[in-house]
């Protein structure tokens, strides 16, 4: 489990649950979950086209959801953004649909960027996903105070001079970022349930934006590295279990929330995430 190309895996793995549990919180904070999930998706029709021209994949995939990504921040803001977002979707599925009629050897590839290749992971794609994986994270630095001010209140970021729109579309830029990379090897359905189950889990279990960041990866990391566990053992696909346990994640943070009391605040005690995006 741990020699030979699996070692390749673990790293890889390793670097995409940290990338999806520190860009997942701010996704889950934004109410972006519907944007995370259709710029992955949709990015395959990139590929596609991609194949069919005879140029790198990863160039397609990346093309399409930087388009993706700007399409639905710049029409989402004169439009309703889950209309815009589910539009976008559409529209990148049909031309993914529309490639890859017109070509018979890329049907084989469609599975691995959906589910992913994360158990035949080579080492030529560590450096890649390393690299972006940084970069992503230092954006998410960068830009955290900004981000969080106009994640949680907006009215306030926009009195100080942070437009909402601008930090959208740059936001949704780093989103298409850490899936252009991610996707080829880890499949669009696990990025996608790594970027939201734990974060969602971590954001129910504290209010302290540092603290469920922290928590977001943790979480993203023992569901990864279990899932891959099982997966090597059990011989099912590591997406199933991606998914499985962050549901369960999820699910049993709402459930300790509800049991911890403590959890209310008294009438007029401001939130932690608000104290901290102001402060």
């Amino acid at each position: 489990m741990f020699s030979g190309f699996m070692v390749n895996t673990w790293i890889v793995a390793t670097i995409v649950a940290v990338i999806a549990g520190v860009v997942g919180f701010f996704v889950v904070l934004r109410g972006s979950a519907f944007a995370a999930h259709a710029i992955p998706k949709g990015a395959f029709a990139g590929a596609a086209g991609a194949s069919l021209l005879g140029i790198n994949t990863l160039i397609g995939l990346g093309v399409f959801s930087l388009l993706a990504a700007l399409g639905i921040g710049r029409l989402g803001r004169r439009g309703r953004e889950d209309v815009v977002t589910a539009l976008t979707l559409v529209l990148m599925l049909a031309l993914g649909a529309a490639f890859l009629s017109r070509t018979s050897q890329y049907e084989p590839e469609i599975y691995s960027l959906l589910f992913g290749e994360i158990l035949g992971v080579s080492t030529t794609e560590i450096v890649p996903v390393a690299v972006l994986g940084v970069a992503c994270i230092a954006a998410v630095i960068t830009l955290y105070r900004p981000l969080m001010l106009s994640s949680v209140v907006p009215e306030i970021a926009e009195a100080r001079g942070i437009r909402d729109y601008r930090m959208q579309m740059v936001f949704l830029v780093v989103v298409a970022a850490a899936t252009t990379v991610s996707v080829p090897v880890v499949g669009a359905l696990l990025m996608f349930s790594l970027m939201i189950g734990p974060p969602a889990a971590a954001r129910a279990l504290t209010a302290r934006p540092s603290l469920a960041i922290l928590l977001s990866v943790v979480i993203a990391l023992i569901t990864v590295w279990a899932a891959i566990a099982i997966s090597y053992q059990s011989n099912w696909p590591v997406g199933f279990f991606v998914g499985t346990f962050g549901a369960a994640s999820y699910g049993l943070a709402r459930a300790a929330a509800a049991l911890r009391r403590r959890g209310r605040r008294p009438a007029g005690q401001q939130s932690p995430a608000i104290a901290a995006a102001t402060s």
